[in-house]
């Protein structure tokens, strides 16, 4: 079913998405806010900029995005899977306590903030090219995976990444030399098994963008995971 954007309010059309169970394809987005917001089946592919908010509480369905997406892509979300051929706003993955984040390209700021796990649910958020600052700020849990493949001589990531820290993981392809970390996390090289926890998630990322997957994983990789030493993370309750 092919659906004009343009012709409904975001209610009128999650109403309609919902009541779908197969793949719908939602024409002419401009700005549209919550779209998919806690759809729990189907699959939903975009074509054009969907506004913020895009499959925020999202339960289980997938979307796709053939273009860029605005903030808050994935808020809250439950399970699922959120798939951008493109770029993506500010905070997104905020608070994602489930399902995966797939981006083709950049990120803005305040990504992966407040991220969160329990049990075997366990969020993962992969960036194909660069993240902007404070990445991952008060990361409770989860992973997140920042691949840098614009090549452009940027860095991988912006100021103050890892900010507030006290659980997940991130990694980051990059031996990171230019990026400052906070004192509260440790950074160091990944190893085998380090990799072998996010290879599930790189083999997505290549399959729904056309990489090949050793080109990705024959680079250098930095773990960073929050200093459980560290008497910050007595403030919050333990995952």
């Amino acid at each position: 079913m092919k659906i004009d954007a343009s012709l409904y309010t975001h209610r009128a059309l999650n109403d309609l998405l919902r009541s779908r169970t197969d793949e719908t394809s939602v024409e002419n987005c401009l700005g549209l806010r919550f779209i998919g917001s806690g759809l729990s089946h189907g699959t939903v592919l975009i074509d054009g900029v969907p506004g913020n908010a895009l499959g925020a509480y999202l339960d289980g369905a997938k979307i796709i995005v053939n273009g860029n997406a605005q903030d808050a892509v994935g808020d809250t979300m439950n399970k699922g899977e959120i798939i951008i051929r493109g770029n993506v706003g500010d905070a997104a993955g905020y608070a994602m306590r489930g399902g995966e984040i797939y981006v083709e390209k950049n990120a803005g700021y305040r990504v992966g903030i407040h991220m969160k796990a329990y049990k075997n649910n366990r969020p993962a958020l992969i960036i194909g090219g660069r993240a902007g600052s404070f990445l991952g700020e008060y990361q409770a849990g989860g992973f997140i995976i920042v691949l840098g493949l614009n090549d452009d001589g940027m860095p991988i990531v912006g100021n103050f990444p890892c900010t507030g820290m006290h659980g997940g993981k991130m990694f980051l392809r990059s031996d990171c030399r230019d990026v400052f970390f906070p004192e509260q996390v440790t950074a160091r090289p990944a190893g085998a098994e380090d990799m072998a926890e996010i290879k599930p998630y790189l083999e997505k990322f290549c399959d729904a963008f056309h990489y090949n997957p050793s080109f990705i994983e024959n680079a250098p990789f930095t773990v960073v995971t929050p200093d459980t030493q560290n008497p910050y993370k007595q403030m919050y309750v333990a995952n």
